[in-house]
């Protein structure tokens, strides 16, 4: 078993995880819309369970689907 390098979080910890801030919640989806799991993108538990309410609720107010399309 190698050596795990600790993976830098993409947003600071007194970050506000808000369900209208896009561009944020982009960073933490897939192409086809899923949300990254927190092992690849280096948060913390609570800022993953933040961000996971904030992109369900984007979705529900239709900020963006729930399946992303590749339209630009």
């Amino acid at each position: 078993m190698g050596i795990q390098k600790q993976k830098l979080s993409p947003i600071s910890i007194n970050q506000k995880i808000d369900y209208k801030d896009i561009e944020l919640l982009k960073l933490f989806l897939t192409e086809q819309g899923r949300i990254i799991p927190r092992r690849a993108t280096g948060v913390t538990i609570q800022q993953q369970r933040k961000i996971t309410k904030a992109i369900k609720r984007a979705r529900i107010l239709s900020y963006f689907g729930f399946i992303m399309s590749n339209t630009n």
